[in-house]
């Protein structure tokens, strides 16, 4: 099968194209009010948003971490396709049409009416090379582990404007993955990641004062519809409170991040995200390596009363990793129950048959992680005390937080339960176990050859037969494994100027596209 060709996103249109068959989500956005409340407004053609961090590079193959993506992508960088957030369905972008033209082979046309910021023309070639660049190369970008794995990819431009990529295996989702490919110049540096990407996007990077602010330009070299705003600027504050007073305030136009107290009042606008809060165990050193140990944890943390006490209506307890919604999602799973005897029974029968269980686990969440990340973390030590183990609570920055997400992890600081929060962003539980659950899963610290081999027959399937082997994955992981204790699907809120137009989606908490704001009114 084959797509048909289509516009920009400003036509809102879908294509369906055979990765997406089957695939569909039913994630639905909240639509913007905006109005009443207080007040708020762009300063000219610029607009003003405050998020929780700066972003800690730009480096287009690492759009698929949050503070990177949230700026970059469909902003600075484009892929060839993108999924859109609301229907699951992919939409063309710099690709125009694909199809699966061999068992191991798919084949894009591509538009040929692009140029990059710099003026150098988008080809096939540009594509290749892209995806050379950001999966087979040693620059370790993030979008590997995450997306692809250790699995290489041939790209290759068979003319200017069709391009053919093989894959080891069949993959009948490659189209999808493709869409966290942020396409760069040939220019772009192999040997290093850099810091200010070139794109063919709306914007383009004018300045970045280092702590300070970062500035995008409208390109006005485009090749899509012209955004509303001739610029964008970022400007970083850690704390949800005061990010909501800079709106409230008309400092800024958009705050990112914000929790249900931090005061925006009728600007704040929550939306149902993607996002997933747990506690991810390391697998192979005591006491976290035995089992009785992470259910116990998995009993000792009362959900209902963390989400009660600290979020509104919406955020809901989970019992996996991945929220309704996205391919696998296996709604026959209950959340762990509160009971702090059946923990802490399990922790005296572990340390009767010489588990260390006194060792200290390290609790490590990072700053502004999520709205009320620190009280969680609190929360979370002190009831994991109650079981009987040992808690010691580090809040790290966003770099420091990388050394325990990411592989080669931190391994000289003993057990660690790692706080995470975790985004499918494109709708299908592979993106989520492969990384998580595989024997070499980039954030993955667990993982048994059997596991592994029911991992890579679902990657393999499609249809209810893919949906049904991740729905089983899920209750395995559960019962067998035990690597995560999760905690909550959560709510997203985002602060919005009266004199602002946005609609966001599910994917809002990872990319902001700033094309998809215009002035209200």
């Amino acid at each position: 099968m084959s797509s048909s060709p289509l516009t920009r996103r400003g036509s809102k249109a879908l294509v369906g194209a055979a990765a997406a068959a089957g695939f569909a989500l039913l994630l639905s956005g909240c639509g913007v009010a905006n109005s009443g409340g207080s007040t708020g407004g762009a300063a000219g053609d610029t607009l003003r948003i405050v998020l929780p961090q700066e972003p800690p590079t730009l480096e287009p193959c690492e759009g698929s971490l949050t503070a990177t993506g949230i700026v970059t992508r469909s902003n600075i960088t484009e892929p060839l396709v993108e999924r859109n957030p609301t229907s699951g369905e992919l939409e063309a972008l710099l690709a125009t049409e694909w199809e699966a033209t061999g068992e191991n082979q798919w084949t894009f046309t591509l538009r040929d009416d692009v140029t990059f910021s710099d003026g150098t023309p988008f080809t096939a070639a540009s594509a290749a090379f892209s995806i050379d660049r950001a999966v087979n190369s040693d620059l370790g970008c993030n979008v590997e582990g995450y997306v692809f794995g250790d699995d290489d990819l041939v790209a290759t431009a068979v003319d200017d404007t069709t391009l053919t990529v093989e894959t080891v295996r069949p993959d009948p989702i490659l189209p999808l993955r493709l869409s966290f490919v942020e396409i760069v110049p040939e220019s772009t540096s192999v040997t290093e990641k850099v810091r200010e990407p070139i794109g063919t996007g709306p914007y383009s990077v004018a300045s970045w004062e280092t702590g300070t602010k970062l500035t995008l330009d409208r390109n006005d070299d485009y090749w899509g519809d012209a955004p509303a705003y001739a610029s964008a600027e970022y400007q970083w504050r850690t704390e949800g409170t005061v990010r909501a007073a800079m709106l409230t305030s008309n400092e800024v136009d958009v705050a990112v991040g914000l929790g249900p107290d931090d005061g925006a009042g009728e600007l704040g606008v929550d939306y149902a995200n993607n996002e997933t809060v747990a506690l991810r165990f390391s697998g192979d050193i005591a006491p976290l390596d035995d089992i009785r140990v992470r259910q116990a944890i998995n009993y000792a943390i009362d959900r209902d009363g963390i989400l009660g006490s600290l979020y509104s209506d919406g955020t809901n307890v989970a019992a996996q990793l991945i929220p309704t919604g996205v391919v696998g999602f296996n709604d026959s799973l209950e959340p762990w129950e509160f009971d702090l005897d059946a923990a802490k029974a399990l922790v005296d029968e572990a340390r009767a048959d010489g588990v260390p269980v006194d060792t200290e686990i390290t609790l490590v969440a990072r700053n502004s992680l999520f709205p009320k990340v620190t009280e969680v973390s609190q929360v979370l030590q002190e009831q994991l005390s109650q079981a009987g183990l040992t808690v010691k609570l580090s809040m790290v920055d966003t770099s420091q937080s990388l050394q325990y997400q990411l592989r080669p992890f931190v391994l000289d600081e003993g057990p660690i339960a790692l706080l995470v929060q975790h985004g499918n962003q494109a709708g299908d539980a592979q993106f989520t176990v492969d990384q998580y659950m595989t024997t070499d899963g980039a954030q993955s610290t667990f993982g048994t050859p059997e596991f592994d081999t029911m991992l890579a027959d679902a990657g393999l399937k499609s249809g209810d037969e893919r949906a049904a082997a991740y729905e089983e994955i899920f209750a395995y992981q559960n019962e067998e494994i035990v690597q995560f204790a999760t905690i909550a699907h959560m709510v997203g809120q985002i602060g919005l100027a009266t004199t602002v137009d946005y609609t966001p989606d599910a994917a809002t908490g990872d990319e902001i596209r700033l094309a998809d704001f215009v002035p209200a009114g």
